[in-house]
């Protein structure tokens, strides 16, 4: 790992490579962005925002807390070689202003378990709340696409992990105050997927 580089970029550089590779083919809230270089090369993107759910954010750690929240919610590597996913996270955290509770999902219906955040020492919380979305909302939080009357589907539960960023202090005092559960770590078989179009603008500018 001694020729990788962990830089906070641009939002805008990390588009085309979530947009066109993430399985979920759009684009999140985006407050903090990083990349992965070798070389100058862009090798993958670490993305966090502020959460959707203004009841997630309230109820990790109460609502003294809610504005510490940011979810990790982007992450892709072009190519996921041994122990480059959980290096790449773990100099991301440190790199993030201070104190932050960070949230972040396994989606287990497209086959992810949580191994990264299993690798980084997230905490893990169980799954998330059962909730309904807009039937043809294509994967939109409720919240913004919501319409009277609209028929509705179960919003597929996923893993939930949770990270505390900060000095001794307070991670102490964001622990004592974590509103869920800690959990031992689910096991299941993961699931990669493919890259198919490498963003045009890879190269480092220093």
């Amino acid at each position: 790992m001694d020729d990788l580089i962990v830089i906070k970029i641009q939002k805008d550089l990390t588009y085309d490579l979530i947009e066109k590779n993430h399985y979920l083919h759009r684009l999140p809230n985006v407050v903090y962005s990083y990349g992965l270089y070798k070389q100058n090369i862009l090798l993958g993107i670490c993305t966090f925002g502020i959460p959707a759910s203004l009841n997630l954010c309230e109820g990790l750690c109460g609502k003294d807390y809610k504005d510490y929240v940011v979810e990790l919610n982007r992450l892709f590597l072009i190519k996921n070689e041994k122990n480059l996913a959980s290096f790449f996270v773990s100099r991301c955290l440190k790199m993030l202003p201070k104190p932050k509770i960070v949230v972040s999902y396994a989606d287990k219906n497209n086959g992810h378990c949580g191994y990264i955040y299993q690798a980084t020492n997230f905490l893990y919380t169980g799954l998330s709340a059962k909730r309904t979305n807009p039937k043809n909302s294509h994967g939109l939080h409720s919240r913004t696409v919501w319409k009277p009357n609209q028929e509705t589907i179960e919003r597929p539960r996923k893993h939930r992990y949770v990270y505390m960023v900060g000095g001794k202090s307070d991670r102490r005092k964001l622990l004592k105050n974590l509103k869920y559960k800690v959990q031992d770590y689910p096991k299941s078989e993961n699931v990669n997927y493919n890259v198919g179009n490498i963003p045009s603008s890879q190269i480092l500018l220093l």
